[in-house]
């Protein structure tokens, strides 16, 4: 099992330090859930049903109807090595763990950020993550379109995965949902702060999204989790003030990094750091009880947002504690 961040229990116990007295900015999951209104009884005793306006509200939002409702992007992860034909099969490296894993058995090439258009001409399938998570990588929407055409042309498939493109809707390519070579994976996780509900969305062809049902099969989302992303879609209002919210709070947080001297990048929702002391650094953080989520190759840290000036503090004060080993002059 690969880690992932947010294991916040197993740091409380670690470390000592009760679970409520924890900042937690190991996931990149915005602090500001969406507020699910009420549910109604019938969400939990009937069995889910597809036409309560679930898929859409998910087109409206998203800019194409051509989708498939999943629990979060991680089974489609998982199934799409079932569906799509390739035996040349390139990945982003490094990116989300989760991907290389999926595909292993085809034995996938790890491509470095700059090294991709090249990858193009020799792959059948090529997988991204946009902006990638942990580096924070973002690649224009033009060089991903003129990559998805050329793969298209042999019919290759891009694999596009923007569980953090929510707050650069524009440079989304889910419009584009439905195009022959074409595969794009969003989930409510990380903007809507609604990743305990396990939704997420698959934009691809119609025989992929069939292949991909009949893999996962029915009820593949539970009903309070369609009425609590049904809202979340719908409400229009809520999604600008908080993507005004969290376009503000990244860069507070790119600003307070730079301002402690480390080399900071991602989107709004995280800010990854190089550094060669990670492992050092998340220790030191973790005993005053914030939580970071720490990166092996290459050594580095991921700061999510705090939800409070409370946090922010906390947040500062450990940089200034630690920022002797933060620093890395090499």
């Amino acid at each position: 099992m690969l880690e992932h961040g947010g294991r916040l229990r197993r740091a409380a116990a670690e470390f000592g330090i009760p679970l409520a007295d924890w900042l937690d900015l190991s996931t990149g999951i915005s602090p500001w859930s969406y507020p699910v209104p009420p549910l109604p009884v019938e969400a939990w005793q009937r069995l889910p049903e597809d036409d309560d306006g679930l898929e859409a509200a998910a087109a409206r939002y998203y800019g194409s109807a051509e989708l498939l409702p999943v629990a979060g992007s991680q089974p489609a992860i998982q199934a799409l090595p079932g569906v799509l034909a390739g035996a040349r099969v390139s990945l982003l490296a490094p990116s989300y763990a989760e991907h290389a894993a999926a595909w292993g058995p085809r034995r996938p090439r790890a491509v470095a950020t700059e090294s991709i258009d090249a990858a193009i001409e020799h792959s059948d399938i090529v997988v991204l993550v946009q902006p990638n998570n942990p580096t924070g990588v973002h690649f224009g929407r033009a060089r991903l379109l003129d990559w998805h055409a050329r793969l298209a042309r042999r019919g290759g498939w891009l694999v596009v995965d923007e569980a953090f493109a929510d707050t650069t809707p524009t440079a989304s390519v889910a419009p584009l949902g439905g195009a022959p070579g074409l595969v794009v994976l969003r989930s409510l996780g990380k903007f809507f702060g609604l990743a305990g509900a396990r939704v997420g969305f698959v934009f691809a062809p119609a025989a992929v999204r069939a292949a991909l049902a009949e893999r996962l099969g029915p009820w593949a989302l539970a009903g309070p989790s369609r009425w609590a992303a049904r809202h979340a879609l719908a409400d229009t209002a809520w999604q600008a003030a908080t993507r005004t919210r969290i376009d503000a709070a990244g860069q507070r947080l790119q600003a307070l990094l730079q301002a402690h001297g480390l080399a900071a990048r991602g989107p709004a929702l995280f800010k990854q750091v190089p550094t060669a002391h990670a492992g050092r650094v998340h220790t030191a953080f973790a005993r005053s009880g914030i939580l970071l989520r720490q990166f092996a190759d290459p050594p580095a840290l991921r700061f999510g947002l705090p939800a409070d000036e409370t946090g922010w503090h906390r947040l500062e004060d450990a940089l200034q504690t630690c920022i002797d080993r933060l620093a890395d002059p090499t």
